[in-house]
């Protein structure tokens, strides 16, 4: 017993284990506030494309563009002198108003970077709709004149785009345009033709012909589809002077090989084809 009294005592010492890697910093919250950041960014620019008109984007386009010494006339807005520029026409902004003279008329506005009269370009195209839509009437109603002519108006559509009124011939299913391989008329075609002359003879607007032709089933060592749409593109232009149609009047002659196909198959019959174009330029 005295042993044992006289004995060490016995200290037990706990240690408190923390589980976990501890703090490691806040880095991933400014990445994942970078990210937000960005995302809220994003999606503000998607709404203001889409809640703004063309002219406010500009405007906001020139905000953020303080290397350009002059702001484009479309981005001005409310501002001094109401968003005008005050500097001749040899400066960059001009919206048609600027220094031609002390008090401008409409004959001696500024006209700006492009030179068109903004009226003017309204009116030349009003014209050209109406001429087209009388060419186009025209050429309609000569399919009363006999049943050849009906039965050759099958090989004609019309469609007036940014380039001008486009008269467009095509082969149909035994009953082609011209022989085939060849560039030798049918004479349905040079009836057709002669009916396309007659009636442009009633604007004075330049004419363009493009040619094309459908792909070849088969790989050729030489593609014939160059000197072939050129050809047609060519004799097309021909049957036009022989039927009255002024020769200064065409201002070129393509032939675009089967490069632009009508038709999503490249050899369908539909891409063997012939464009007279009413240019929208008058001569």
């Amino acid at each position: 017993m005295a042993a044992q009294g006289n004995a060490a005592p016995v200290i037990i010492k706990r240690k408190k284990v923390i589980a976990g890697g501890g703090h490691h910093g806040g880095a991933w919250k400014v990445a994942y506030a970078d990210f937000v950041t960005a995302m809220m960014a994003f999606f503000m620019l998607m709404w203001l494309l889409n809640a703004t008109t063309e002219k406010q984007r500009k405007g906001i386009a020139d905000y953020f563009s303080p290397t350009i010494p002059l702001s484009r006339v479309s981005g001005g807005g409310n501002g001094s002198f109401g968003g005008e520029s005050v500097f001749s026409e040899d400066q960059v902004a001009q919206n048609g108003t600027g220094a031609s003279s002390v008090r401008p008329t409409v004959e001696n506005q500024a006209v700006g970077q492009t030179g068109n009269d903004p009226s003017k370009d309204a009116a030349n195209k009003a014209a050209f709709d109406q001429a087209a839509k009388k060419v186009k009437e025209a050429l309609m109603g000569i399919g009363g004149e006999s049943m050849i002519t009906e039965n050759a108006l099958r090989h004609i559509t019309t469609r007036v785009t940014d380039e001008g009124l486009i008269v467009e011939f095509y082969d149909l299913v035994n009953d082609p345009l011209f022989e085939e391989g060849t560039a030798k008329p049918m004479p349905i075609t040079a009836e057709l033709v002669g009916a396309v002359a007659r009636v442009f003879a009633l604007v004075g607007n330049q004419v363009a012909v493009n040619g094309h032709v459908r792909s070849s089933p088969e790989v050729l060592k030489v593609n014939p589809s160059w000197d072939l749409s050129s050809s047609r593109a060519m004799e097309m232009r021909v049957l036009l002077e022989e039927a009255g149609l002024d020769r200064d009047r065409i201002q070129r002659v393509t032939g675009f090989a089967d490069h632009q196909p009508a038709m999503k198959n490249p050899t369908a019959l539909r891409n063997n084809r012939i464009e007279i174009i009413l240019l929208r330029s008058a001569s």
